[in-house]
C-alpha cells in the first residue's frame, strides 16, 4: 500500500493570475500581452465596434471563488488605446471557513481608455470576500468602471446572515487621489436593514466614470431612478473630474438595466462614442 501524500499537498485553494496589456497600433488597439496562470484567462478579443475598441470577456473557469483563493489581475492601457472588459455571467463568492481575495491593479495612459464592465458579484451567505482594486490613471486618460454586489441569494430564501464582504477602491490621476472607498459589510448587521444603510436591498452598485458632465444632462440621468416606476433607489454626484452614480437594488437584473442605462448616456457625453452593448450581456 502507498503511503499517504503529507497534508501539506491536499491544498483545494485556486491561485489565478491573469496580465493584459493594450497598445494603439495605427487606428486599431491590440492585445499586446495576454499572460494566465491558472484558471482565468479572456476570450478572443473581439471588435464588435470597429477596430479602435478592442474587447475582452474575462472567464473564470472553476464558476466560482472559495475560500482561500485568489485572483489577481492586471491591465495595462498604453497611449491611444481603447479596452473594455466585461465578464460572460455573474462571479459568485461561495461560503466558506476563511476569506477568498481579489486584486485588481489597473494603468491607463494618456488619451488612453479603460471599460471595466462586470457583471454583478453574488455574495453567499458565510462567504468571506475580500476584493481590492487600485486604478492609476495619467493624463488625460478615461476611466468608466462599475460594479454590482448581491447579497445572499434572496430567490432562495437565503439572508446575508454570515460572512462579510470587503472592498477597497482608490483611483489616482497622476499620483493624486481622485477617488478613496473602503466598504465593509457583515452578514446580519443591522445596516443591512436600517434606512441609512440598505434598507432591506440586497443588491448595490456604483458606476464611476471620468468627466464634467452637463448640468442637464445630470438632471437626465437622474430621471432614470425617479417616478413611481422606478426599480432602483439610486442618484448621481458630479464630483470634480469624476461622476459617480449609486444605487440600491431588490434584484441584480434591475440595477444591471439601471447601469447600462446609464452608459449608454453617459457614454457618448463623456467618452465621445455611441453606446454598443457586448453581445455577452444578452445571452
Amino acid at each position: 500500500m502507498n503511503a499517504p501524500l503529507p497534508p501539506a499537498l491536499f491544498t483545494p485553494n485556486w491561485y489565478a493570475e491573469l496580465e493584459l496589456a493594450y497598445a494603439r497600433q495605427g487606428d486599431s488597439t491590440r492585445p499586446v500581452m495576454r499572460r494566465h496562470q491558472g484558471p482565468l484567462r479572456v476570450q478572443k478579443h473581439l471588435y464588435a465596434e470597429g477596430p479602435e475598441v478592442c474587447q475582452h470577456i474575462i472567464v473564470h473557469p472553476p464558476g466560482g471563488i472559495a475560500g482561500g483563493d485568489r485572483l489577481n489581475i492586471s491591465v495595462q492601457v498604453q497611449e491611444q488605446a481603447w479596452a473594455q472588459l466585461t465578464s460572460p455571467g455573474a462571479a459568485k463568492w461561495y461560503r466558506a471557513a476563511g476569506p477568498a481575495y481579489q486584486q485588481l491593479d489597473v494603468q491607463v495612459a494618456a488619451g488612453a481608455t479603460l471599460e471595466w464592465l462586470p457583471q454583478e458579484t453574488i455574495v453567499y451567505a458565510a462567504a468571506q470576500a475580500e476584493l481590492t482594486t487600485r486604478i492609476e490613471l495619467q493624463g488625460d486618460a478615461n476611466l468608466l468602471y462599475w460594479d454590482m454586489v448581491a447579497l445572499g441569494r434572496p430567490a432562495a430564501g437565503e439572508r446575508f446572515d454570515k460572512g462579510h464582504f470587503q472592498a477597497h477602491l482608490d483611483i489616482r490621476r497622476d499620483g493624486k487621489l481622485l477617488w478613496h472607498e473602503r466598504q465593509r459589510v457583515v452578514g446580519g448587521d443591522g445596516l443591512l436593514d436600517s434606512p441609512i444603510g440598505l434598507a432591506g436591498n440586497p443588491v448595490f452598485a456604483t458606476l464611476l466614470i471620468t468627466g464634467d458632465l452637463a448640468p442637464e444632462l445630470l438632471e437626465h440621468c437622474r430621471e432614470l431612478c425617479a417616478g413611481p416606476h422606478a426599480r432602483v433607489r439610486g442618484d448621481l454626484s458630479q464630483l470634480p473630474g469624476l461622476v459617480v452614480a449609486r444605487c440600491l437594488a431588490v434584484e441584480a437584473l434591475h440595477a444591471r438595466a439601471w447601469l447600462i442605462d446609464l452608459w449608454r448616456v453617459l457614454r457618448p457625453a463623456l467618452l465621445g462614442r455611441a453606446a454598443v452593448p457586448p453581445r455577452i450581456w444578452s445571452t
